[in-house]
Parts: C-alpha cells; structure tokens; sequence
C-alpha cells in the first residue's frame, strides 16, 4: 500500500472536492467505503453506533465488495478484525469506551501479531458504563496500551468532522507501513456534531495479487505445496520473544522519529499556552481568542498524535512561556505527558470536566486566571 504523504495533516489526498454536511460518524463509514476497506465488523454502542447504521444503510457489499457484519459482541468484533487483517486486508471497527475495554485483549494480539488494523473510539464518560454523554477518559487507555505487554499503538486525535474522513486514511496507511494497529480516537462531541465535510473519491480495493505483492508476510491458504504464513501473538521460547519486543520496539522507535503530529495556533508570541486535544481544543481557541481581546497572550498546542506525542514541541515551547494550562474532559490524564515534556521548567495546571459536562470558553478563561493570576 502505498502511503499517503506524512507533511501538514490537512494536506488533501483527492482530487474532485464532494462537499457534503454530516455527523463525524457518518463521515467515518463513508470514508472507510472510500477508502476500499475491505471488512467492517462491529458492534452497536452510544455514541458510534451511527458508524455501524451508516455501513449499512450504504451497503457497500454492492458496490465495493465491502463485507459489514454486525458481531454479536466487541469480542467476536475485534477477533474478526484479527483473522481479516492477518490475511492483508484492510478491516476495521468501531465502539465507545467499555467496547474497547472488551476488545484490549485481540488489540493487544494484534499488536503482537505485527498486523494492520483501524479501531475507532468514539468516547463517552466512565468509568463504569457510565453515560452516554461525551468524555476523553479513555487517553491512558489509548496511549499507554490499554491491554497487557509492551506495545503501543498510533493513536490519531480528530477535533473536525473533516478529521475524522481524514484520518481513516490515514490510520490505514499508518498501520500498513508499519504494520502496527492504529487507533482513531474521538471524543463523543466529534462523533455526533455536524459540519461540512470534503469526502475522497473512490478508491479501488486491492486484488489479490496486489495484497501478495504488498503483504507477503499475509497468511493466504495458498495450496499446491506452498506453505501459507503462520501469523501469531505466540511465543514459548522466552529468548526468541525478546528478540519479538526489540523489533517491536526498534518499530516504535521508528514511528516516534517520522510521525509525531500536532497543530498550533497563536504560539509565535504567546506568553502562556493551553494544549488540549479533539473537540476541547476549539473550544480552548475561542477561550484563547477572547483572552487576547483583553491583552493576554495565550497560545494553542493541540496534539493530533496522542502517540506518537509531541514531547519536543512542548520542550520547545515551555522555554519561552510563563505557564501551561492543559485541558481534558477527564480528571488530568494528558496532562502526564505534558509534564513529562516540561520537565519542571514551568508551572503546568490542569482543568477538566467529567461526567460527559463540557466547559464554555469563560469557564477556561476562569481556570486560566486561577492557575496563573
């Protein structure tokens, strides 16, 4: 498979522009229909289930060939996914926060497994089953590998409904070029808000032929003697799994140097700086344009690669300001990884919501001025 260019994450991939207004969800299915995915298996769940309805009410078995099975749990979904991207092909799924707890244990198989795969979550408020409302609880989850061993997944942070037909694309050529998983993290206010959205133009599914060429290490079936790849997470010789967890890690290694993501606004100046991700992150800008209105230089950081993170833009950055407020729909989880980057250079505070309650720009604005007046 061929990848996409990795410069400016708004760079465009098509040619005609079809500009069409729909949920972050919808844009997803369409995108994934699009994009020539091959298999969708998933599971109905607050607030992704459009995803799923979208697939269908598209049927793309008819068009493209798209298999789109509704599983009879997240479980038989992400199992699914194992078995279809083991033999090359580009699948897929999607669920919110307690769905993807159930699906840790394959997404950590297929980690292990070295196999390309796209899981969407599209989060809502925990812990527990929680509420169906919006949250981004699950980022210790998504960015500390969630399910058991040393692995990592590339984890894309969509704030736009564009983002998210954006990054299906590009999590798919991400997970192919380093044949690790990717994983599209979504608060529930992404998936289920509207916006005008620019979708790609049809992409063919790859032949048979070209999957041999560009995954050879796909298990195929094939007969007439030949024997078929053998793809598994397990290893009984403790020696030759270590030499498993170098590789994964020289991979990892690899995707922190080239693939690290972020988006930045009004930092030339600023005299402090505000990081959040996904949807929060407009919200903060408003803040952030109001609080220059009134003299106060604020600037955005908002990171689009929750891992690989931008560590080194946020070093950067904390030399030349006085302070960073990070912000979350969640009780302080980013806000980790941003200390880490920081290094005590300068006070870093935290403010955030929970319970699916999302802040106005004047209740960040009021944090701010607590934090740092």
């Amino acid at each position: 498979m061929n990848p996409r260019p990795s410069g400016p994450v708004m760079n465009r991939y098509f040619m005609k522009e079809e500009v069409t207004l729909m949920k972050g969800n919808e844009a997803i299915a369409h995108a994934a229909v699009r994009y020539g995915v091959d298999g969708y298996f998933g599971y109905p769940i607050t607030p992704q289930s459009e995803v799923l309805e979208t697939l269908e009410a598209l049927m793309p078995w008819e068009t493209t060939g798209m298999v789109v099975l509704q599983a009879e749990s997240e479980i038989a979904s992400i199992n699914m996914v194992y078995g279809g991207a083991s033999t090359g092909k580009a699948v897929m799924t999607s669920s919110s926060s307690p769905g993807i707890s159930l699906m840790l244990e394959g997404m950590s198989y297929i980690a292990a497994s070295e196999l390309p795969a796209l899981v969407v979550n599209v989060m809502r408020g925990g812990p527990g089953l929680g509420t169906i409302h919006p949250s981004q609880s699950d980022y210790f989850q998504a960015t500390k590998g969630g399910g058991h061993g040393d692995y990592h997944f590339i984890v894309l942070a969509p704030s736009t409904v564009q983002e998210m037909a954006d990054f299906v694309g590009l999590g798919f050529d991400l997970a192919f070029k380093y044949r690790t998983p990717a994983l599209l993290l979504a608060d529930g206010i992404v998936g289920q808000m509207m916006e005008k959205v620019v979708l790609p133009p049809q992409r063919p599914r790859r032949t048979a032929e070209e999957i041999r060429a560009l995954c050879p290490w796909a298990a195929d079936g094939s007969p007439k003697g030949r024997k078929p790849n053998v793809v598994t997470s397990l290893e009984l010789d403790s020696a030759v799994m270590e030499k498993n967890n170098e590789r994964f890690q020289r991979t990892y290694r690899l995707i922190e140097e080239n693939e690290v993501r972020f988006d930045e606004r009004l930092t030339e100046d600023c005299d402090y700086l505000i990081v959040a991700f996904g949807s929060i992150a407009r919200i903060c800008l408003k803040a952030i344009e109001d609080a220059r209105s009134e003299g106060v230089r604020i600037g955005l950081l908002r990171p689009i690669t929750l891992w690989p993170f931008p560590y080194d833009r946020i070093k950067e950055l904390s030399q030349r300001v006085k302070g960073i407020l990070v912000v979350e729909l969640n009780a302080g989880q980013m806000i980790e990884d941003v200390r880490l980057a920081v290094e005590g250079r300068v006070p870093v505070c935290h403010f955030g919501r929970m319970g699916g309650i999302v802040p106005n720009p004047g209740e960040i604005l009021e944090a701010f001025n607590k934090s740092f007046k």
